[in-house]
Formats: C-alpha cells, sequence, structure tokens
C-alpha cells in the first residue's frame, strides 16, 4: 500500500496533566492514486491524523508510512491544503504559488511552473493580482496551485472548502475532481460533509468520536460525474447519517455535560 498506518494512538493532557486518547487504534491503508475522504463529527481527531500524515503531528504509538518510508517530518512528497489559505499577503499570486520552489528552481523555471498549476486551476489571468483582490474561493485555488507546483505524491486537504458558500464549493468540487483524475495523486481529504466526501471520493473512512476510531470503511461504487446519480448518493447519505447519529448524540451530551459542570 501506498499509505499505511499501523495502530495509532494519540494522547494529550489537559492543563490537569490528564490524559485525553485522541486517537485510538488507527490501522489504514490507502492505495496509491485513490481519493479518500475521512469523515466524523467534531473532535473525532480527523485533522490530526491528517496532520500526522503530514509529518506537523508525531503519534503517541503507532506509525505512518507513506511510498515505503516512516514518517517523521514533513517532505516534499506530501502536499498539504488547509481550511485558510494562508497565502503570504504581500506576494502576488505568482510569487505565492513560487514559494515553495525558490531553492529549487530558478525565478524563471519557478514562474513557468506557477503558469502551469495557475493555469489548472483556472486563474491564469490573475498571476499579479494579490490575495486581497480575490475571493475565498479564488485564494483557495491559488493554495491548491502553490501544493500541486511542490509536485507532491500525496495531497492532504484539511477541509480545504468549509468556509466557502455553496455554490462556489460545488465549483471547487468539479475542478479538483479534474485535477485528481488529470494528475493520478492519491488524495486524504478531511471533510464534515456527508454529501462532499461521497461526490468526491472513491473511498469514505467514517470516525466515531473521542477517543477517534474507524467505525467503517466505505467504497463508493457511484459511477462519476455523480451528480447524474441522485438516488444513490441520497441513499449512501442516509446510511452514513445513520451511523453517525449517534456518533453525533455523544458530542451533544459531551457539551451538555461540560457546560452543566461549568
Amino acid at each position: 500500500m501506498f499509505i499505511e498506518a499501523k495502530n495509532i494512538n494519540k494522547v494529550y493532557f489537559d492543563k490537569n496533566n490528564k490524559p485525553i486518547t485522541v486517537l485510538n487504534d488507527i490501522n489504514l491503508s490507502i492505495p496509491k492514486g485513490q481519493f479518500i475522504s475521512i469523515l466524523g463529527p467534531s473532535g473525532c481527531g480527523k485533522s490530526t491524523f491528517l496532520s500526522m500524515i503530514a509529518g506537523l503531528t508525531s503519534s503517541t504509538s503507532g506509525e505512518i508510512i507513506v511510498n515505503g518510508k516512516k514518517v517523521v517530518k514533513p517532505g516534499k512528497d506530501r502536499g498539504m491544503v488547509f481550511q485558510q489559505a494562508a497565502l503570504f499577503p504581500w506576494m502576488n499570486v505568482a510569487e505565492n504559488v513560487m514559494f515553495p520552489l525558490r531553492k529549487e528552481l530558478s525565478k524563471s523555471e519557478g514562474l513557468k511552473r506557477a503558469q502551469h498549476f495557475l493555469k489548472m486551476v483556472q486563474l491564469s489571468n490573475y498571476p499579479t493580482h494579490y490575495p486581497h483582490e480575490l475571493s475565498g474561493g479564488m485564494q483557495q485555488r491559488v493554495s491548491i496551485a502553490r501544493s500541486l507546483a511542490m509536485d507532491p505524491a500525496v495531497l492532504l486537504m484539511d477541509e480545504p472548502f468549509g468556509a466557502l458558500d455553496e455554490q462556489t464549493r460545488s465549483r471547487l468540487h468539479r475542478q479538483l475532481e479534474e485535477i485528481w483524475i488529470d494528475t493520478q495523486k492519491t488524495i486524504v481529504f478531511v471533510t464534515h460533509s456527508i454529501s462532499e466526501s461521497i461526490k468526491l471520493s472513491d473511498r469514505i473512512i467514517v470516525m466515531g468520536t473521542r477517543p477517534g476510531t474507524i467505525l467503517t470503511d466505505i467504497t463508493v461504487d457511484i459511477p462519476r460525474p455523480r451528480e447524474q446519480h441522485r438516488q444513490q448518493i441520497g441513499a449512501l447519505e442516509e446510511q452514513i447519517m445513520a451511523l453517525l447519529k449517534t456518533e453525533i448524540d455523544k458530542v451533544i451530551e459531551e457539551e451538555q455535560s461540560y457546560e452543566a459542570d461549568s
């Protein structure tokens, strides 16, 4: 397998030094070129697990292997796209995309690569614009282009469209699907949205609430483009929602208990 998570556990300690288990015995294998979504309620450890694959967070025990190598730190083989675009405001669009390449390519070579990926995300007319001149959706496309320009084997996406309106999100879904088909990158995509996960993914990993565990691994057999198969999408949405209902109820109970204790 291209990505393997073996017996991953993550424990934090609160201000009273009380251990809090965030992830419990996570085991997952992902083949090369697959689009996989990780879905679950708030606090189940989705983003923490993604950060571990990126090498930004370490596990308490267990290991993650990408392309035969144990992950111990961030690497060029893994590109990360966050919920917020995190662009440098003093750099224009092309400069933001070129930034990770500055030590590897000449300025002209970097610009050529930036232009290629800006065209892929349909922003080829905006290389000299600055982030504040772009919409939220356009900023996220710049962020995606920046990650793609590094030519990572794995693209890690942490709720990249969560803050966008529905129309913009739908448009970016189509673009991301096209990019995935063109590049054949392995994509691990964290989301709260059931419909988003069904629309984009080959597989959906459904996680339960804290301590985060894998409840089920669903293969999405609906043909692409999936908008044409609404009945199948609706049936799968209902299946996943029923599975998550108990977990969501647990989160609500925890929050109510916390408020009562406070």
